[in-house]
């Protein structure tokens, strides 16, 4: 789950990041009134749950309160990378002297929190890889010590920070170890953190994203949810506890398994078609919840073929069969289906969808095989 910069920044303050005085609205006139508030010259902000917010325009400064008010005007009609600006964060503008890069992330590879820091901030973390490479600082920290204090101090170094705001830095990273740990984040990213002309260190942007799968422990992060952002097939299939990504393909997808669904839209791949969704029914899945899974595969009309592929082990496939049938008996779809099962009762599952004139396979290769051929013959 994506955290807007307002919120992220919020959790930062928590742990004694200081970040600049300012706060969202979603009205242009009420964004006037928190310029005036803070003096005139303030930087108006486009929230919106994607990268390049500057690139776009999205970001821009304004001397006055009044300028304050035209540019909030302005940015809440915008649209960047599809998405509706519905708010904009108010801040109070800085005298940037330098730009620091500051993150957290998971090193999947070294099975660690890795602390990445670069003189070079201010710009995408993947375009100083890309292009700068040497300029990056990592630190692996061992998930069971936490940060030590000289981590933090060696990073300071490595980067260049002068001596006098060591002792700020130190607890900048160690305040965003800490925001990164308890909100069982996936990351946690300043950029920039800015040395400014009155000697502070500020983080003037802030990114988090959350691990949903420890969103029920975190119910107070949980609500920050943007369900804005979400189309209304994701939101429909986390309310049924379904894994859904949208793609942009013609072939639907719904499989039991995360690995398992990689292999069959690998499978598709290699046939020649393109997968329209990742959908993970997981395991122990009933009749209902395959059929409002299959309701929000069709609700995608770039859709024109269905395949279902269940290994049947937890989730038992004349279950699935079941919740097919009930799906097809509620959404009145016409798009030809191909549906794979092995595993627990997987004949009696077959059984009941051959007796309902669909398509069965007994091998991913044979079902990837016929739900292409089905979208290409369409």
């Amino acid at each position: 789950m994506k955290l807007h910069e307002y919120q992220s920044k919020a959790i930062f303050a928590n742990y004694g990041i200081p970040i600049p005085r300012g706060r969202v609205t979603e009205n242009a006139a009420e964004a006037r009134a928190i310029a005036e508030e803070l003096g005139g010259r303030v930087v108006v902000k486009s929230q919106v749950l994607v990268g390049g917010r500057g690139k776009a325009g999205g970001i821009r400064l304004a001397k006055t309160a009044e300028e304050a008010e035209t540019v909030a005007a302005q940015l809440l009609g915008m649209t960047i990378k599809g998405l509706a600006v519905r708010r904009v964060l108010v801040d109070e503008a800085a005298n940037i002297e330098t730009e620091i890069y500051l993150g957290i992330t998971n090193d999947r590879a070294a099975r660690k929190p890795v602390i990445m820091a670069s003189a070079a901030g201010g710009v995408d973390i993947e375009e100083i890889a890309r292009q700068s490479p040497e300029k990056i600082f990592k630190v692996h920290v061992d998930p069971l010590l936490g940060l030590r204090e000289y981590q933090a101090r060696d990073i300071a170094a490595c980067i260049d920070i002068p001596r006098e705001y060591w002792k700020s830095f130190i607890a900048i990273t160690r305040g965003l170890w800490w925001a990164y740990c308890e909100t069982d984040a996936t990351l946690a990213e300043i950029n920039p953190l800015v040395i400014t002309a009155n000697h502070q260190l500020i983080a003037l942007d802030g990114k988090m994203v959350i691990d949903d799968n420890a969103l029920f422990r975190r119910p107070a992060i949980a609500s920050l949810r943007d369900v804005d952002e979400d189309t209304e097939a994701e939101v429909e299939a986390r309310k049924h506890g379904l894994a859904y990504i949208q793609l942009e393909g013609q072939i639907g997808c719904m499989v039991n398994g995360a690995g398992l669904a990689m292999a069959t839209m690998d499978m598709i791949k290699l046939q020649g078609g393109e997968p329209a969704n990742f959908l993970d029914i997981g395991g122990g899945a009933g009749a209902d919840k395959v059929a409002a899974a299959f309701r929000i595969i069709l609700s995608d009309p770039k859709v024109r073929a269905v395949l279902i592929n269940i290994f049947g082990g937890i989730t038992r496939c004349d279950e699935v069969a079941r919740g097919i049938l009930m799906a097809m008996t509620d959404v009145k779809s016409t798009i030809p289906m191909v549906v794979r099962l092995a595993g627990t009762n997987a004949e009696e599952g077959r059984n009941l969808l051959r007796n309902a004139q669909m398509i069965t396979a007994e091998t991913l290769f044979e079902a990837a095989q016929k739900a292409v051929a089905l979208v290409e013959g369409s």
